[in-house]
């Protein structure tokens, strides 16, 4: 069946939301047979390039049908981690012309986000990154236009930015995916395809100076606020961002507005200064009515923001899951009763699934893998029993599956193998199959599988922490304040070692309550590791650090000054960068000691 970025049509016309589902429903209910032909498609491209070279030999898999080569991949060429690829994405990038790892020659390079980690790695960024990128888009929106109908010719207001780029050794250009996605054809073909526009132009969105572009998307957001369908970005997080700082500035906006002028101190940038101000035109009404809304909204601590200020808008779409959970209550404070539809799921290393069901709440939301975009395995995993010591992982392995095998109720880590040049690679996350669309797994996703927290033979996952943090700041919900966001610290400096978690919070709350919370998350781990080390003082009590407001904006600044673009930026829920934790500390004000098992 043709592929769904051949069709023609309106992106939001019922001939291609036809053409696209229907192209995703044939692959789905003939997942397994397509994940072998995408298998043989991927090694008939790149058979011959020094990596598979190595293992392969010169087997001629041309001649095999799809399930031999299949067999005979998965039993060649061993299981792979980033650390494995590494010399053969730094010789590209330091210029290497020879086929490494894809036939087709490698230009670009993305950068991960290097929160969950502590250092960005390089990733192969092709042709092929681009075009799924654009098509899993497409997919998304014909799903969300079934539930949530949009008018054609409408505005985004989407808060996105670019990163710079630069040049490796070798001349290759780096820089963010989303930052090469957002300068491809592909970024102009999806918004000419579905009829639907950003409201920034490009200078705001590649500016590379974050909160100079957060202004102009929010002064461009509402003067198209009337042709708004939808708020989007790529994480909740990046949303959050927006919303918070426009509590700040809005009267600076309203002026903006009124005068159709710029800010000569909030912008500084020539070139968007320029395309902003070839955009917009003076609209004293427009401002005034912003104005008294938002005076307004300032007396109920911005609730309900969103339709107030975009009245047409449907939903606000983005990812949602995972360490962007803790973003929701705040996001659905801004959203009142706006429909809040949880994106899709991906990495910087391959797209991997679509949401199907948009009307589902973020907490409910699930993955339909895409079965032409790579080849996945998965790798079943299990919890370690109880009396387990070991403190490399919380998991035992059982060999790869394909994805035409896995079962509903299990956990998986994902392997892929990409068109980019990755072979049976380890994403490290953890995934849950909660069910089937046609025949294609729908995934939840659980965790990154590598461990955040431990000193001893405690083993806690960013899904145990956030659990913890969630019933540590119930008690303060009750107070009227809020958990602005958290990350966590294992000091093994001192003896014996313990976990800090860092809390910014908005709001006056009295030192008993923190001393609750403190205690409450203390108890939350239930981890039996981590309980018996508490028990036998192996693990000292948790400390609870309260930070001034805006230490995390340092973090952020810390992470997009080094090169993330705020598109890709996540707290990292669990640091050792020695830099993060001096920021931290000098930004704590406060610091209670857990009083649970003495």
């Amino acid at each position: 069946m043709e592929a769904a970025n051949n069709t023609n049509g309106n992106g939001y016309g019922n001939n291609y939301e036809c053409d696209i589902i229907r192209w995703f429903e044939y692959i789905s209910e003939n997942a397994g047979e397509v994940q072998r032909e995408t298998l043989r498609r991927i090694l008939e491209q790149n058979y011959d390039v020094e990596y598979l070279k190595k293992r392969l030999g010169d087997t001629k898999i041309q001649d095999m049908d799809a399930c031999e080569m299949e067999t005979l991949y998965t039993s060649l060429v061993p299981l792979a981690s980033h650390a494995d690829l590494e010399p053969y994405i730094q010789r590209i990038a330091d210029g290497d012309t020879a086929s490494l790892l894809t036939q087709e020659p490698i230009t670009k390079l993305s950068l991960s986000s290097g929160t969950t980690e502590g250092r960005q790695k390089y990733v192969p960024f092709t042709k092929h990154s681009s075009q799924t990128t654009l098509q899993i888009f497409r997919l998304a929106a014909a799903y969300r236009s079934r539930v949530y109908p949009i008018r054609e010719g409408g505005r985004i207001l989407e808060f996105i930015y670019s990163s710079k780029q630069f040049k490796t050794k070798g001349g290759l250009t780096a820089g963010t995916a989303t930052t090469h996605y957002y300068a491809s054809e592909e970024f102009k073909i999806k918004q000419e395809k579905t009829k639907s526009f950003t409201c920034s132009p490009e200078e705001v969105i590649s500016s590379g100076e974050y909160k100079q572009s957060t202004y102009c998307h929010l002064l461009l957001g509402l003067f198209f606020s009337d042709q708004v369908e939808f708020i989007t970005s790529t994480f909740a997080y990046s949303i959050v961002q927006a919303f918070t700082a426009f509590e700040e500035c809005w009267q600076d906006i309203c002026i903006d507005i009124r005068e159709g002028s710029l800010s000569s101190s909030r912008i500084t940038l020539p070139k968007m200064r320029k395309a902003v101000l070839d955009t917009i035109s003076p609209k004293p009404y427009l401002a005034s009515k912003i104005e008294v809304a938002c005076k307004k909204l300032e007396s109920l601590d911005w609730f309900g923001l969103v339709p107030k200020l975009w009245p047409n808008a449907k939903h606000v779409y983005s990812i949602m899951t995972g360490s962007m959970q803790h973003y929701l209550k705040r996001l659905r404070h801004y959203a009142g009763d706006l429909p809040l539809v949880s994106a899709d799921y991906g990495s910087t290393e391959s797209w991997i699934g679509v949401n199907v069901d948009p009307s589902l709440p973020p907490e409910d939301v699930t993955f339909a893998v895409i079965p032409t975009f790579s080849y996945f395995e998965f790798i079943p995993i299990h919890r370690r029993k109880q009396d387990c010591n070991s403190a490399i992982d919380d998991f035992i392995e059982d060999e790869p599956v394909p994805l035409s095998q896995v079962k509903l109720g299990q956990e998986y880590e994902i392997v892929l193998t990409s068109f980019t040049g990755l072979y049976r690679y380890r994403l490290g996350d953890v995934v849950e199959v909660a069910g089937f669309h046609k025949g294609t797994p729908k995934l939840n996703f659980v965790c990154r599988r590598k461990l955040i927290l431990t000193v001893n033979i405690d083993k806690n996952t960013e899904k145990d922490l956030q659990l913890v943090v969630d019933r540590g700041s119930q008690l303060l919900n009750k107070t009227g304040a809020e958990l602005v966001d958290f990350t966590s610290h294992a000091d093994i400096v001192n003896q014996p070692g313990h976990y800090i978690i860092y809390w910014e919070i908005k709001g006056d709350v009295e030192e008993g309550v923190l001393n609750q919370c403190c205690r409450e998350m203390d108890v939350s781990f239930v981890d039996p590791g981590y309980v018996v080390s508490r028990r036998t003082n192996s693990i000292g009590p948790l400390e609870l650090c309260i930070v001034k407001r805006g230490a995390f904006r340092m973090i952020l600044d810390y992470f997009v000054g080094n090169g993330a673009a705020l598109s890709q930026f996540k707290t990292p829920r669990c640091t050792s960068n020695q830099v993060l934790v001096r920021i931290l500390n000098d930004w704590t004000i406060k610091r209670f000691h857990s009083t649970a098992y003495c």
